[in-house]
């Protein structure tokens, strides 16, 4: 088997820590918060999905993507991450072309460093690293959230 291959295993597996989440999430949850945070359920799906977009783009280097990072750019939730079918269709989609992005990485991409501005220069497979404990970060979060949270 090759490492792109096992890497891809090891994202999707990681991945379900977030997905897992979703079916427990009603329309109501989406506004809940945990007190002080001030990040809403609905931000924090809306957020992995924009990044998953951006990794797919900027560190995977998927081409013709246009990405629109909403809660990257506010930089705060804005209060409009409350439709859930909406919020599950775009999740989706971002794990869709993320998925496509890592499969279209040859053996020895994994190897070569990509620098951004918010986590410096890394190679691939370290990168994929990143976006793994990103989400898995957030669905700690939401589950907390899900559990403690109040509207």
């Amino acid at each position: 088997m090759l490492i792109g291959t096992h890497l891809l295993s090891l994202w999707q597996e990681g991945r379900t820590r977030f997905t897992n989440l979703l079916p427990e999430i009603s329309n109501d949850d989406l506004r809940k918060k945990l007190s002080p945070a001030p990040n809403s359920v609905g931000f924090i799906i809306r957020h992995v999905g924009d990044v998953e977009f951006l990794f797919a783009k900027n560190v995977f280097r998927l081409p013709d993507l246009e990405v629109h990072a909403k809660t990257v750019i506010a930089q705060k939730d804005t209060g409009e991450w409350i439709d859930l079918h909406e919020l599950v269709s775009y999740i989706t989609q971002s794990g869709q072309v993320l998925k496509k992005a890592i499969e279209s990485q040859r053996e020895d991409d994994w190897a070569q460093s990509i620098t951004t501005k918010e986590f410096g220069t890394k190679t691939k497979a370290e990168s994929l690293g990143r976006i793994i404990t990103h989400t898995a970060y957030h669905a700690g979060q939401l589950k907390l959230i899900l559990k403690y949270g109040s509207l």
